[in-house]
């Protein structure tokens, strides 16, 4: 596939624990980031075989998360709690049939009966009505936020999966017609449609809209599928300067993913919180009080886990090259064969 050349410019804000540091002349660095939307590409495009690897990749990460669920009840695990309540509404929504497809819900962001109403209520919304580009993720039960996104006539900003080829795309209801609008809200349709942009692109975002296994009304505390790609985009977002603390988080989900036992106490530092939840019934704001992450907590990221992102990585790089100095790494991990992910440059 045809690559293009970027330069990077960092345009982003550092992190406070960096800002302070001194920082080296200014330094570009190019890498190659997949380019899905020129012409050339266009016309060589795939989707049979993007939809092979994207199902391959998603059924090794479900494994891989399957294996790490039972590891954390084998063992003092910090994150055991987690599992346990994830484990709750996947068994409740398959058991009351509260799930749609793709089935079954485990270790995925759950597919629920209503996601088009949650839709509607999040689009009746003034902070969804006045945005003009909204960040919304790839999973299934927001694929009717992407639609309305669209359909209003805003910029669609969604992470390519797992960030597996890239970083995110952005997609314009001028790109599309009438007839493209729904297959551009699937990962085939991103890949065919969408723009593909880098670490300096120039990007205000106005809304994020984010899925979740369990999310708290009281706390605002949200709990994902578990593989952490969440907070790593909005991390990078932050690093931009495309988000800060006042952009709102909103979520849609099925009522009975609302539960009252997420312990804020034992959230981490990059967990992401929610300002507001759209259920098929109701619009809950949440007047959250924990703080959102203010970037990558490098300490918190294992080498592993790093190596599975590109993107990541070339952050990382960058960073060090600005500062000077290398940053610090998480703790190593274990991760299952499964999780394992060929490095692409």
């Amino acid at each position: 596939m045809e690559t293009q050349a970027l330069r990077l410019r960092y345009p982003f804000t550092l992190s406070p624990l960096y800002r302070s540091l001194s920082t080296k002349p200014h330094t570009s660095i190019s890498f190659k980031l997949e380019a899905t939307n020129s012409n050339n590409n266009k016309a060589s495009f795939n989707e049979a075989a993007f939809e092979a690897e994207r199902l391959t990749l998603d059924a090794e990460a479900r494994r891989a998360m399957a294996v790490e669920e039972e590891k954390s009840s084998m063992q003092d695990d910090p994150k055991a709690w987690k599992w346990v309540i994830r484990k709750r509404i996947w068994d409740l929504m398959e058991g009351n049939n509260f799930a749609q497809n793709p089935r079954p819900v485990h270790h995925r962001i759950p597919n629920f009966v209503g996601a088009s109403l949650a839709a509607d209520k999040m689009r009746a919304l003034d902070v969804f009505r006045d945005a003009q580009c909204v960040k919304v993720n790839p999973d299934s039960p927001q694929k009717p936020v992407r639609f309305l996104t669209l359909s209003d006539g805003k910029k669609l900003l969604t992470p390519q999966p797992r960030l597996r080829t890239g970083f995110f795309s952005v997609i314009e209801s001028n790109m599309l017609t009438s007839g493209t609008i729904k297959e551009a809200c699937t990962s085939v349709g991103v890949a065919k449609y969408g723009r593909p942009i880098g670490l300096d692109e120039k990007i205000k975002v106005d809304l994020i809209v984010i899925g979740s296994v369990a999310v708290d009304p009281n706390t605002g505390a949200r709990l994902g599928k578990g593989e952490g790609f969440a907070e790593l985009e909005y991390g990078m977002l932050r690093y931009m300067g495309a988000i800060d603390d006042s952009t709102l988080v909103v979520t849609s989900v099925h009522d009975c993913q609302l539960v009252d036992d997420i312990p804020v106490e034992k959230l981490l530092i990059h967990d992401v919180p929610v300002d507001i939840i759209c259920t098929p019934t109701q619009v809950i704001f949440t007047n959250t009080s924990i703080p959102k992450p203010q970037g990558i907590y490098w300490d918190k990221l294992s080498p592993e886990k790093l190596g599975q992102i590109r993107i990541l990585r070339e952050l990382k790089r960058r960073i060090e090259l600005e500062i000077g100095k290398k940053l610090p790494t998480g703790p190593s991990e274990k991760l299952p064969p499964t999780a394992q992910r060929n490095r692409r440059g």
